[in-house]
């Protein structure tokens, strides 16, 4: 069996520009110790297997909060919605796992709103109804 150098070579200098670059490329961390960095890297890490892992929760999640908003059609858009939202959680923390040695979004924060899967699971806040003087002179026990 040859083993040929060029493909070898290749592969070398790629993580050697890829590699520097991301620790030079780094002045968010250039007054933190090391420990902060390399735990900001392997929380990135983490994170971005537990999306890969989790997107398929986004299915139920999508249900249940576009019902909660919508009333009859919500199953039916939250269905959409859920499986277009796995392929999205599932490929950013594909990217987040891929890249958690580049401190990139800014200073290793989330790819995605919210991290995780588990987050923002209640309902958009309805609009309050305003208060109109007739309710607020009013009381209670005369109505």
């Amino acid at each position: 069996m040859k083993i040929h150098p060029l493909p070898f070579l290749v592969v070398l200098v790629a993580a050697c520009t890829l590699g520097g670059s991301s620790l030079s490329a780094a002045p968010c961390c250039e007054n933190q110790p090391p420990e902060n960095y390399f735990e900001k890297m392997s929380i990135k890490f983490w994170r971005g297997v537990v999306n890969v892992a989790t997107c398929p929760v986004e299915i139920p999640k999508q249900i249940h909060t576009t019902t909660h908003d919508l009333g009859v059609p919500g199953p039916f858009v939250g269905l959409l919605k859920g499986v277009l939202m796995t392929v999205y959680r599932g490929v950013g923390g594909a990217v987040e796992t891929g890249s958690f040695p580049v401190p990139a979004p800014k200073n290793y924060e989330p790819l995605l709103k919210p991290a995780y899967v588990w987050q923002g699971w209640a309902s958009k806040p309805t609009e309050p109804t305003p208060l109109t003087i007739s309710q607020a002179v009013t009381p209670e026990s005369q109505k």
